[in-house]
């Protein structure tokens, strides 16, 4: 067995620790003792005891193509494979979420689709020039010549990594833009009528996604691998600062903040390195 095929297949049980360790540094910062470690494992195993209430078998089946399809986007990333292609399969995973979402005549269900349709329309383009930006200066998209380059992308690319940061409270549903899900007001998003080992799937499958959106952090150190575990590190601490040190924005605010704010930074950023090695 290889070792990408390996660190995908323990992807979930690295991605529960990640969360166990998030809400204890949340819990610390609101003064707080928090949860255990292992939490997350407890919530685990305590689905799998609930009754699984199945409203249709299309549902319930888009929830587990979530699972499939965040899980294969991970394993192209860890195979060294084509980071346009991980990107695709995410989005791809998202829309099967959200069309489970849509499947049932649930307000708060459609609802948190339709948000999460804006979440991919937000920072979707964001992860896209990110990696066009990789590519100018790798000259490939292949996640395994990324990992061996001689050039250090963060040098070249300080604009589209800091938009990447502030990109990522949007992917893993942090405040400010936890609009999708926005527990205060929609009760959990496009996963509200999943349950027992269904809804397993999707707290499952958002555990892979901090594996996910961690590695393109990662990718922007290039070669230097100890580099790439400090801006992790960092980056992992600054998402859960800005989670706990803000208030949810509302949609609009959000599109316009990565649209107008972040992609702008991302351009500017992709022009001034095109020009320089013109």
């Amino acid at each position: 067995m290889s070792l990408a095929l390996l660190i995908t297949l323990l992807s979930p049980v690295i991605g529960g620790f990640v969360y166990g360790v998030e809400r204890i540094l949340r819990a610390r910062m609101q003064g707080r003792v928090g949860p255990p470690l292992l939490q997350p494992f407890y919530d685990f195993f305590k689905l799998l005891e609930k009754r699984s209430m199945v409203i249709h078998s299309f549902h319930a089946f888009m929830g587990l193509m979530y699972l499939l399809g965040t899980w294969f986007s991970l394993y192209v990333l860890l195979s060294g494979g084509d980071i346009l292609i991980a990107i695709f399969f995410h989005l791809l995973s998202l829309a099967f979420l959200v069309v489970g979402g849509f499947s049932v005549r649930s307000s708060y269900s459609i609802l948190g689709s339709m948000r999460e349709l804006l979440h991919m329309v937000a920072y979707e383009p964001v992860f896209v020039l990110a990696a066009a930006g990789l590519y100018l200066i790798t000259g490939t998209f292949q996640i395994s010549q990324i990992l061996h380059s001689d050039k250090l992308p963060l040098l070249y690319l300080p604009l589209v990594f800091i938009a990447l940061l502030l990109t990522l409270p949007s992917v893993l549903k942090k405040s400010p833009f936890d609009v999708a899900e926005a527990h205060q007001e929609i009760i959990g998003g496009p996963e509200i009528e999943y349950s027992g080992k269904f809804y397993e799937a999707i707290y499952t499958a958002k555990w892979i996604e901090y594996v996910y959106a961690f590695f393109f952090v990662f990718l922007f150190a290039g070669g230097s691998w100890w580099l790439g575990a400090l801006l992790v590190l960092l980056s992992f601490f600054l998402v859960n600062l800005i989670d706990n040190a803000t208030a949810r924005v509302n949609f609009r605010q959000m599109v316009a903040f990565h649209w107008c704010v972040l992609i702008p930074l991302v351009v500017i950023n992709l022009m001034l390195l095109a020009l320089w090695r013109s």
